[in-house]
């Protein structure tokens, strides 16, 4: 059998009263490996994840939640490597780790396309340390494996990739409603990172004029922006609800613009069931997203910690995307990080650089692998020097899903 220069496995994770984990490589789709891990080996390292996470735990606030984040493993190394380490040792497959290393030794870097379960949907797979120095992205790459019945949608058509195509840079923009919504600036004042971004656009980025902080990009602006642009770069606000399909991106939009949620503190957000099915109520128009699209904000890609897996990454899929990245948990500002990380000082940034990295990304012919070489830096500089800056609690929760 002829093994391809990037060997692919799509490893695949349900849980029930323990998990099931199902892979084959894609060179070799009818051998496929069925493995089952008891609960109680890999509930505990679950755990301590989720004590470390800056997304909220029931009954705490945003800020107790970063607190508590912000002076746990993931801003100290030592912690952190001991934290990864067991879930490496719980949630890797031994057989799938053996093949894996068996593409290294021929010289191959394997891709890795996880579809997580909702235990598992937070886990930081890039960054699980597997050997001494080495994380999971040290030598492979990683993405997010879409379930099948978005992918295969039959409606479904990719958007055609255009690498001079234009860029819909929706930016930290103004959210209606009164101050104490805890919708304001998630960028503050832009620095020289953010500005550079923007140079680099130039005149692909749309809408030109102010970059940031606009007030006039509600849904009916953004809608025919994207139908046919090449990218969607959105930094901003996410929230999300009971279900998959009300993850809510916060744009400029009041409260009488049509959609299918609910109006919320003097603005109508645009959920996932507005990409499916269109944000008129009475008519069934979907939107056509770009080829690649970047939702950076909090627990964008959290949609497989619901029964059905179904929000705004699986939304950007159906409606044309190839490429989505998005994040498992709540994303620290640079004002959440300098108020609550202990060795942060006002100069400490590290969400542009994040931000510029997906950019970067979204530009080359591999999303998956450029924003995999960047998190491979950063892990080799957390590694090495254990700066607050190169923390994974940023870097670690970025997640691309080819579709």
């Amino acid at each position: 059998m002829v093994i391809p220069e990037r060997p692919t496995v799509q490893l695949k994770i349900v849980d029930t009263d323990a998990l099931f984990y199902s892979w084959r490589w894609e060179h070799d789709l009818g051998a496929i490996q069925n493995i089952m891990v008891p609960a109680d080996t890999m509930l505990p390292a679950l755990n301590d994840l989720a004590m470390a996470l800056p997304t909220p735990l029931p009954g705490e606030t945003v800020d107790q939640a970063l607190e508590r984040s912000l002076t746990g493993p993931l801003v100290d190394r030592d912690r952190e490597i001991e934290l990864t380490t067991a879930l490496a040792r719980a949630l890797v497959p031994y057989q799938l780790a053996m093949e894996l290393n068996g593409m290294l030794e021929r010289g191959l870097r394997p891709h890795v396309r996880i579809q997580p379960s909702l235990w598992t949907s937070q886990v930081p797979w890039e960054a699980l340390h597997v050997d001494e120095g080495e994380r999971f992205v040290t030598n492979s790459d990683v993405s997010v494996l879409p379930p099948a019945t978005v992918r295969n949608a039959p409606e479904r058509r990719v958007s055609p990739w255009n690498p001079d195509g234009r860029v819909v840079a929706v930016l930290d923009p103004k959210v209606p409603g009164p101050p104490s919504s805890g919708l304001g600036s998630v960028l503050g004042e832009p620095g020289p990172e953010l500005k550079d971004l923007i140079e680099r656009l130039g005149d692909r980025r749309v809408p030109a004029g102010t970059p940031f902080r606009r007030n006039d990009l509600d849904r009916d602006a953004l809608e025919p922006l994207l139908a046919d642009a090449a990218r969607l770069l959105y930094v901003g606000h996410v929230t999300t609800s009971q279900n998959g399909l009300d993850a809510r991106l916060h744009l400029s939009c009041g409260p009488a613009t049509t959609g299918r949620g609910a109006a919320v503190r003097g603005h109508r957000p645009l959920t996932a069931a507005d990409l499916v099915l269109g944000h008129r109520p009475d008519s069934l128009a979907p939107w056509r997203m770009p080829n690649r699209v970047a939702f950076i904000a909090c627990e964008s890609g959290g949609e497989t910690r619901f029964a059905e897996p179904v929000g705004l990454v699986a939304a950007a899929i159906h409606g044309g995307a190839q490429y989505v990245t998005a994040t498992r948990w709540t994303l620290p500002t640079d004002a959440g990080i300098r108020a609550f990380a202990p060795e942060a000082t006002p100069e400490t940034s590290l969400l542009p650089e994040a931000i510029t990295a997906v950019d970067a990304a979204h530009d080359t012919p591999d999303p998956v692998a450029a924003l995999n070489d960047w998190q491979k830096m950063k892990a080799a500089a957390w590694e090495a020097e254990g700066r607050l800056e190169d923390s994974p609690v940023i870097w670690s929760a970025l997640a691309t899903a080819h579709g």
